[in-house]
């Protein structure tokens, strides 16, 4: 069987190595006469995968001893409304910067609990930059900064961290373990894992130990950060499946060099596919240059009547899921760690060809 590219937004490429280790030990995971999946997640074993999982992320990221690494389930969506819920008990306010619809989709779920500040937002430009931070609005005993750094829709990332007074808040489902970052800057992390952790269905979040405890009174308790930490993730039967493909995926990220490598190439990629786009009169990016996500790359064509014959001809040549996302229309390719290099030179030679035959 021959393996196409695939640039889908989510769930992502895996890394080619983790699958065949996971076909290789379906039926029998080492010798145990069972698989993964037919496991008790009390079980010795599954423990031991959890463990493994967890000490490997905290090295990945340098997660300081402060912080509690949870593997929970119900995607980034589920932690829009688990956010408010875990850090106000609804008489407080917050502040939350809108950079596209992921940041959108937070504000609205926000409202439902606590009063939202929108202290900054880009959408006076189409959500094509970051708002500089001399320009947020703040306000003064927020509970907490909320923010999006990488919008996987319209391709804009954070590539700074902003200064406040309340803990910082942030979806890093599109940046998590592209790059290194520094943990203690923030209060709350959380990311679905479909992007550079694993398989959809798992969903991470680190939290600040004092940041624990503050929940609702009526914070569900599959919701509560408190429940979750002391049960160790266990609350309820966990995504065990899941969990033990992001293990093998933390595994190869090590195995690669760590994050300082992973950026290396990520930003190798990017530039390469940024700079056809920029040197062709035929496609164009629309975000502000020092705002490109390394990870999301939307495109459009000069003549949109074209997006259909690009499609299909491109999945015909075996690159997958170039479709831009259905609010902003175009193409989009999403180039997440387990996406090759050689992926990246494939879909330039394609879009080279695709102009030659095309333009004019």
């Amino acid at each position: 069987m021959a393996r196409k590219y695939n640039f889908c937004a989510g769930p992502a490429a895996l890394p080619e190595t983790v699958l065949e280790q996971a076909r290789d030990e379906l039926l029998d995971w080492q010798d145990a006469g069972l698989s993964i999946m037919e496991m008790s997640h009390r079980s010795p074993e599954i423990v031991g995968i959890y463990e493994r999982a967890e000490h490997d992320l905290r090295d990945l990221l340098a997660v300081p001893d402060n912080y509690k690494v949870l593997f929970l389930q119900g995607g980034a969506s589920t932690q829009f409304g688990a956010v408010p819920l875990n850090l106000t008990r609804g008489d407080a306010s917050a502040d939350y910067v809108n950079t596209g619809q992921w940041s959108k989709k937070a504000i609205a779920e926000g409202k439902r609990y606590l009063n939202v500040n929108v202290a900054a937002s880009a959408e006076d430009s189409n959500f094509s930059t970051i708002p500089p931070r001399d320009s947020w609005q703040l306000s003064n005993g927020a509970a907490y900064l909320h923010y999006t750094p990488n919008e996987t829709i319209g391709g804009v990332e954070f590539f700074w961290t902003p200064e406040a007074d309340a803990p910082l808040v942030v979806d890093m489902s599109s940046t998590i373990l592209s790059r290194p970052i520094n943990v203690a800057d923030y209060g709350v992390i959380y990311a679905g894992a479909q992007k550079n952790i694993g398989p959809a269905g798992l969903t991470l979040v680190i939290v600040r130990d004092d940041l624990l405890g503050q929940a609702h009174p009526l914070c569900p308790a599959m919701l509560n950060w408190q429940v979750a930490a002391e049960a160790e993730s266990m609350y309820n039967t966990p995504p065990t499946f899941a969990l033990y493909l992001a293990g093998l995926v933390f595994q190869w990220l090590k195995a690669q060099g760590g994050l300082a490598a992973m950026e290396t190439l990520n930003r190798r990629k990017a530039s390469k596919l940024y700079g056809y786009i920029d040197d062709s009169a035929f496609y164009a990016n629309p975000v502000e240059t020092a705002s490109r996500s390394l990870m999301n790359v939307p495109f459009t064509l000069a003549n949109s009547e074209l997006d259909k014959a690009f499609l299909a001809e491109s999945e015909a040549a075996g690159l997958l899921n170039l479709k831009g996302h259905r609010s902003v229309g175009g193409m989009r390719a999403s180039i997440y760690n387990a996406v090759p290099e050689a992926a990246v030179d494939a879909l330039i030679d394609f879009m080279r060809d695709f102009e030659a035959r095309n333009a004019g």
